[in-house]
């Protein structure tokens, strides 16, 4: 153990500075304390604002409460970060599981009552135990410490903050607007400031609520559209969310069904948030609330909702125009501040009629608009281009030359696009791969099947077809189960096998030998993605190494090499990865989960998703999905 010589010092109001909005921002403040109950399990939080200083603000909820040990590790640890210590899902104190993410991440909001008093109270319950803390700032050079502490039995989970107001009072009505727009995405966390629950008549939203009644049906559902930007910050829950009866109906997102509304990554659609209310629709849910079952009335559904979306969006039109202008790179501002007005006009008038056309369009797209317009115009005088060489080294001269001559402003938009999408697959496999409700011959299967970089570069080739050699093969192995083409676009996408606890996709290269003049298989790729959540045992892997042994002894040929790929959630203990089969090894066997393959993807891409995760990790799955095959 080293000695350490000079120990780490903090200033007085290191704890204060650091916080930074959280302590001067009442809104901000108590919207970071609600997302703490929140993310702590709570069904119902309790709020009291006072309506003058020198009296007792409290939030309480009804969560799963922290032990003693609990309150050390997580509460007095700076910056402590959640999603390491406790995952990205919520734990609630009845024990049962949880889809509910977690808001918090970098462990600051806790302290949010600093914004209103010196010093606050926690007073925290779990296990038989009640733990009542007083918290202050400054206390012997730390930045924040427990400065008194009691205990007591207890029956009951849940936390407690109180303050004594004598800064920042809080405007109840400001607060009851943005924590409902904030929260009210889940019907069953409930809010109540002052006596009085928060519902959705609370948003003043961009416009009034919508009836519509679902044609030829029973149907009738009651649309909210919410500005979500109210919140004082992002929101991991964006999109459409349906309540049925007062319940939420599996999570927020811009895909209805197999269409996508929004991108989730872009300004519109982290701003706009839709709530849809209906007491009609309960025969259309899945068992386990995780989403809708495919019918023809909730097609009919998600039409309907998609029109009033896609008005709505087109109503705020003028706000997204600002937003769009706020939101350019700084850079860009910059530079439209050195520009003739008529310049700036030009700017203005090209992005009104690009969000006027298109409400939907992504800042990046806008960005780049915006530059080409100025780069035409600084084009008409070289001094600004020749400044900015005469400042390169030789090196940085040369090497930006090569770069022009080898690359236009076209291969690098094509690339970048590709990047995002290949990103986009990996993000979306690792959310879907494990979550039980996925159907794997729609969504997954289609998806890797057009992927098969994700196995390695040597199946990007695209001499992969499946030719009627390889059919007469499978069908004499695959006598008992359905042998489908899902769409008319089977020319892109292998043929799928379905098993009772899978799908099987095959695909292969043909060959042309000089002595034969006649097309043979040289290799053949094959493919089975289990159900979601599947746990891969040495039955399944047995089973597979019998289709491949099946293969090599098919009409394919004494050439033709088998690699075969098991991919599901987990893998059984003491199971060998990979297996070579048949003679002088010719076919092969992976077993993998689908984190394993998309690890392995990453790491191909230069570990780029980890450079830039804030653009995925949001974004619902079937969303990413639904972006990726858009773009294929």
């Amino acid at each position: 153990m080293e000695n350490v010589l000079f120990p780490s010092l903090y200033e007085e109001d290191f704890i204060i500075r650091s916080l930074g909005s959280i302590v001067t921002q009442p809104d901000v403040a108590l919207t970071e304390l609600v997302a703490n109950a929140w993310d702590a399990g709570a069904s119902n939080v309790t709020i009291s604002i006072p309506e003058e200083t020198g009296h007792l603000l409290y939030i309480e909820d009804d969560g799963i409460g922290m032990s003693e040990s609990e309150f050390q590790h997580h509460w007095m640890t700076l910056r402590y970060n959640r999603l390491k210590g406790q995952g990205r899902n919520v734990k609630f104190p009845s024990g049962e599981k949880s889809n509910r993410l977690a808001f918090g991440r970098n462990g600051v909001g806790r302290h949010g009552l600093f914004c209103f008093g010196n010093e606050y109270k926690v007073i925290t319950e779990k296990d038989g135990k009640k733990l009542t803390l007083k918290i202050k700032p400054n206390v012997d050079s730390q930045p924040f410490a427990v400065v008194e502490k009691e205990e007591c039995i207890s029956t009951k989970n849940g936390t407690r903050l109180e303050v004594i107001v004598t800064k920042n009072l809080p405007n109840i009505d400001k607060i009851t607007e943005i924590l409902s727009a904030r929260f009210l995405h889940d019907p069953q966390f409930r809010i109540t400031v002052n006596h009085r629950t928060l519902n959705l008549e609370d948003l003043t939203g961009e416009t009034e609520p919508a009836e519509i009644d679902i044609d030829g049906t029973n149907i009738h559902l009651t649309a909210y559209f919410v500005d979500t930007t109210k919140a004082g910050r992002k929101s991991i829950f964006q999109g459409i969310a349906f309540w049925q009866s007062g319940r939420l109906v599996g999570e927020p997102s811009w895909s209805l069904g197999k269409n996508l509304i929004l991108d989730g990554r872009t300004s519109l659609a982290k701003r706009y948030t839709f709530i849809i209310k209906s007491n009609d629709l309960s025969e259309y849910i899945k068992e386990d609330w995780s989403g809708f079952k495919t019918s023809e009335e909730i097609e009919k559904v998600y039409q309907a909702v998609e029109e009033f979306v896609n008005n709505s969006l087109e109503s705020v039109s003028s706000a997204t125009i600002s937003n769009v202008t706020d939101n350019l790179d700084t850079t860009i501002k910059q530079s439209l501040q050195k520009v003739n007005p008529l310049v700036r006009e030009e700017v203005k008038s090209t992005i009104a009629e690009i969000v006027k056309t298109n409400p939907k369009v992504r800042q990046e797209s806008v960005n780049l608009v915006v530059q080409t317009i100025l780069n035409m115009e600084n084009s008409k005088n070289g001094h600004e281009l020749l400044e900015k060489l005469a400042t390169l080294s030789s090196d940085d001269i040369d090497g930006l030359n090569n770069l022009l001559n080898k690359w236009t402003v076209s291969d690098a938009l094509v690339v970048l696009n590709e990047i995002d999408r290949r990103l986009s697959i990996i993000t979306a496999i690792r959310k879907l791969g494990k979550d039980k409700t996925t159907d794997e011959l729609h969504v997954l299967h289609p998806m890797i099947a057009e992927s098969r970089w994700l196995f390695g570069p040597e199946y990007e080739s695209s001499e992969y077809i499946f030719n009627q050699q390889m059919k007469t093969a499978v069908e004499r192995i695959f006598t008992d189960v359905k042998y489908l083409t899902l769409d008319a676009n089977y020319k892109k996408r292998p043929d799928l096998i379905c098993l009772p606890d899978s799908t099987i996709g095959v695909t292969g290269i043909e060959d042309f030998p000089a002595d034969l003049g006649l097309a043979k298989v040289r290799k053949l790729l094959l493919i089975e993605l289990k159900k979601g959540g599947f746990k891969i045992k040495r039955e399944e892997r047995n089973q597979a190494q019998g289709y491949v042994e099946d293969l090599l002894n098919s009409n394919l040929g004494v050439d033709c090499q088998i690699t075969a790929y098991v991919v599901g959630d987990s893998i059984a203990d003491n199971l060998t990865s990979m297996t070579k089969i048949g003679d002088g090894g010719r076919g092969t066997l992976y077993v993998t989960t689908f984190d394993q393959l998309v690890d392995t993807a990453e790491r191909r891409m230069f570990g780029l998703r980890q450079k830039i995760a804030a653009r995925y990790d949001d974004v619902p799955g079937m969303d990413l999905y639904a972006q990726a095959m858009l773009n294929l």
